[in-house]
């Protein structure tokens, strides 16, 4: 598919169609879209967004850890693609409607669809933080997904390059700088001292996807 068909498909995705993804504990896709999804991306796009659904179920009331490795393993299925490649441009935060249309995206499209599954299944946004990471070994920016057991405990990394979920201090090859969730920004340091510096919503692309995710809510 040319990267004109990717950025019209995210288009057709995004504005015409419900996706329903409830904070409160619902992940519910319209008929609507599941019928565009079947005719316009075929049987494949469709499974994956039925296995998200049955996902939900499944593990909406397992304990943290099971929704944890289920979540992570899940998404790390899809295929990482560089947002130039895929949409064509140098940075799209996608949606997860669209990264599991496409079966492509790249860390923050992993990152944010696990952060919005585990909302949705009901773990605290407390709990949970979007943490934008230079990959030492890659020397490259990355985003990863942690989970907090307490405010100051040592977070759980879910992480699309590896399966394994490690403890922050067993992964000296991430240097966190910041980090955010559905209502904070937090400039992140190396010693784990974090400092609010402001709402999430002061930054420009999850501002953005959120305004898409609220759209899509829209009859």
């Amino acid at each position: 598919m040319t990267t004109a068909t990717y950025l019209q498909c995210r288009r057709s995705l995004l504005i015409p169609l419900l996706l329903v993804v409830s904070l409160a504990g619902a992940i519910e896709l319209s008929d609507r879209l599941m019928d565009y999804v079947l005719r316009d991306f075929g049987p494949e796009a469709h499974q994956r967004l039925q296995d998200w659904q049955r996902l939900h179920l499944l593990a909406s009331n397992a304990p943290i850890d099971r929704q944890l490795r289920l979540v992570n393993s899940f998404f790390n299925r899809v295929r990482f693609v560089s947002d130039i490649q895929h949409w064509g441009e140098e940075d799209y935060w996608a949606t997860p409607v669209e990264l599991l249309t496409t079966n492509g995206g790249d860390c923050e499209d992993f990152s944010i669809a696990k952060y919005l599954s585990l909302r949705a299944m009901g773990v605290p946004d407390d709990e949970l933080r979007i943490i934008y990471v230079k990959a030492l070994e890659l020397n490259q920016a990355h985003m990863v997904l942690a989970w907090y057991k307490t405010p100051d405990a040592d977070p759980l990394i879910l992480d699309n390059l590896i399966n394994d979920i490690k403890p922050a201090s067993q992964r000296p090859d991430l240097e966190p700088v910041y980090s955010f969730n559905g209502e904070g920004l937090w400039l992140n340091r190396s010693s784990g001292d974090r400092s609010r510096i402001g709402d999430a919503q002061n930054l420009e692309r999850w501002r953005n996807l959120n305004e898409r995710l609220t759209e899509s809510l829209r009859p």
